[in-house]
């Protein structure tokens, strides 16, 4: 089905009025989503995909689309889901995680899904660190620091002396660029 004409046609038609709506999805749910309705529709009439097609609307696809978006926020933001919790500016750890992600996409040959899962981890880990803070469970495993969590800031900040500048996006996107990589869209 997704290699087909009217397949194509269809998702660039909702993709334009999501846009018209001020909604921005990625192109993949866009195209998850149609092939859902277009099986269903044929499936529930008994018709062939080809003829579902005459059933599709992108525009009502599109405002769909845009009120399950919608919807998902409001309850998100009544539970206080949409804002994850951030250390504060010039955390060590944090400065340590932004500034792997440029050997690591040089050590990756450019692989982005490896340097977001090296990233993903590492602050899992921090996260994770962050949290044991005393936990008897976790005694030495740590090292020297163990779980004290300002003695492995601090460790963490020797290692790294100039941690503010992993804040500054121009110095970080510079660091990038010299790995030989750039992210750029499409």
């Amino acid at each position: 089905m997704r290699n087909t004409k009217a397949f194509k046609e269809a998702v660039a038609q909702t993709l334009a009025e999501l846009a018209r709506l001020g909604v921005t999805l990625a192109p993949a749910t866009v195209e998850d989503t149609i092939e859902k309705n277009i099986s269903t529709v044929a499936e529930q009439l008994r018709i062939q995909v080809r003829s579902a097609w005459r059933y599709f609307d992108a525009r009502a696809t599109a405002d769909r689309l845009a009120r399950s978006l919608s919807s998902y926020e409001d309850s998100s933001r009544e539970k206080d889901v949409a804002q994850a919790p951030m250390p504060p500016i010039d955390n060590p750890e944090l400065a340590l995680v932004l500034a792997g992600v440029p050997d690591s996409l040089a050590q990756t040959g450019g692989d982005l899904y490896a340097v977001i899962l090296n990233v993903a981890v590492n602050a899992w880990m921090a996260g994770h660190i962050h949290g044991e803070d005393g936990c008897a469970g976790c005694d030495g495993s740590r090292g020297p620091a163990g779980h004290d969590w300002e003695t492995r800031m601090r460790t963490i900040t020797e290692m790294q002396p100039n941690i503010s500048k992993w804040f500054d996006r121009d110095v970080w996107t510079r660091a990038v660029n010299d790995t030989g990589y750039a992210v750029t869209r499409h």
